[in-house]
């Protein structure tokens, strides 16, 4: 794993994710390493062409494309905002589809050296619910993994 070269971090635009967003920001300082961020959309759901009803009244793709831009356009003035000042080497990355399944794909892809992503640290009915990418992640990757757990007020500051 050392030296780490490239870095992947995961954001969802959350508080947490960002707190993930400086640790990662502080190891690509530390180590001289690139800096990917990544965001994945999940995909829009097609109706199967056998579907009763009437056909979708908007082009699905072109939404997609939509969506894709302006992700982009918040990742980079993430990068901007949070990580230029100290990271020379910092790129956008949007991918649609399964967020765990992407990220690690583009861990595999980049060959990156770690995935840094947050944890919500949801418990209960909730995790239930609505999962845990970083735990999918962790299942999925071969790259080494570093999990950020959110901290409840939380008063995080951007690495100087």
């Amino acid at each position: 794993m050392l030296p780490v070269k490239k870095i992947l971090c995961s954001t969802d635009f959350s508080q947490p994710s960002y707190e993930a967003l400086n640790v990662a920001t502080e190891l690509a300082l530390h180590f001289a390493a690139d800096l990917t961020i990544v965001h994945v959309i999940s995909p829009v759901p097609v109706p199967h062409a056998s579907a009763p009803g009437p056909p979708p009244a908007f082009d699905i793709a072109a939404y997609e494309k939509q969506l894709e831009d302006s992700t982009k356009e918040r990742l980079i003035a993430l990068i901007q905002e949070r990580v230029l000042e100290h990271v020379s080497d910092a790129q956008p990355l949007v991918c649609i589809g399964d967020a765990a399944h992407e990220i690690t794909r583009v861990a595999e892809d980049e060959q990156t050296d770690l995935i840094v992503t947050a944890t919500h640290g949801m418990t209960g009915w909730r995790r239930v619910i609505f999962g845990s990418v970083a735990e999918k992640v962790v299942r999925l990757a071969a790259t080494p993994m570093l999990t950020v757990r959110a901290h409840k007020n939380n008063n995080s500051v951007h690495p100087s």
